[in-house]
């Protein structure tokens, strides 16, 4: 039986369904501006992953596919079947790792998938970034918790123990084959001034996705959050498009 007393989510309006995934660090609050503006047309609904925001923290490392099992059960106790999905960022690993699950047991987790941030492609790496993680796994050796403290990412360093093993396990997951899966309407939402998952991750998303394409708008890696007005009009259009 899944516990809805460990998950911190709200929900608004009435009529088909809209579910939102937040990113990495965020929360459901960061979708605030398209809550209000959805809930007029759709049943919202949305959450803090486990181990973010107001949800229970983790007790072992997640890693995509744990989180969206997790997610799918969740989902299941609130009765919401094939909703409409706005993923950002890390919301965007789950909500693809959803959909090819699904799309492995014959079935539409969701009906159509804006996806803004993407996150869930690994670029080539250039030299100095391999000479920087090799340095760290010979530090690592030697001196652990240095290496932590000077080498890893701003986002890692404030994590727990689990949530740094879970970031590990997803931050090192491509996730090409799982968008091979996909079969629904995909609408790649990407921000001009992104940096954190730069065009060149949705276009590799976009080379996947069977029925998917890119729009930009002005803004970075939290467009939806910046620009909010230019946002919603292009998710409108999308949803409202038949």
């Amino acid at each position: 039986m899944f516990d809805l007393s460990e998950v911190s989510y709200i929900q608004k309006g009435t009529g088909e369904d809209l579910v939102f995934f937040h990113g990495y660090l965020a929360s459901k609050e960061s979708f605030a501006a398209q809550i209000e503006y959805f809930s007029r047309f759709y049943r919202v609904t949305a959450f803090d992953f486990l181990g973010f925001g107001a949800s229970a923290p983790l007790t072992e490392p997640f890693s995509v596919s744990e989180y969206a099992a997790w997610t799918e059960e969740f989902l299941k106790a609130l009765s919401i079947v094939r909703p409409h999905v706005i993923a950002h960022s890390f919301g965007c690993r789950v909500a693809v790792k959803m959909a090819a699950r699904g799309a492995e047991r014959g079935e539409q987790v969701f009906d159509k998938m804006l996806l803004t941030g993407a996150a869930g492609i690994i670029l080539k790496r250039g030299m100095r970034y391999k000479i920087r993680v090799k340095t760290y796994r010979l530090v690592k050796k030697i001196a652990p918790k240095f290496a932590e403290k000077h080498f890893g990412s701003a986002e890692y360093k404030t994590l727990s123990p689990v949530m740094r093993e879970s970031y590990k396990k997803i931050v090192n997951e491509d996730l090409r084959e799982d968008a091979r899966k996909v079969e629904n309407e995909v609408l790649l939402v990407e921000g001009t001034e992104d940096k954190t998952t730069p065009i060149e991750e949705a276009h590799v998303y976009l080379s996947c996705f069977s029925n998917g394409w890119i729009k930009t708008t002005e803004g970075g890696h939290f467009a939806f959050a910046e620009y909010p007005t230019a946002f919603n009009l292009i998710a409108e259009e999308f949803f409202f498009h038949e």
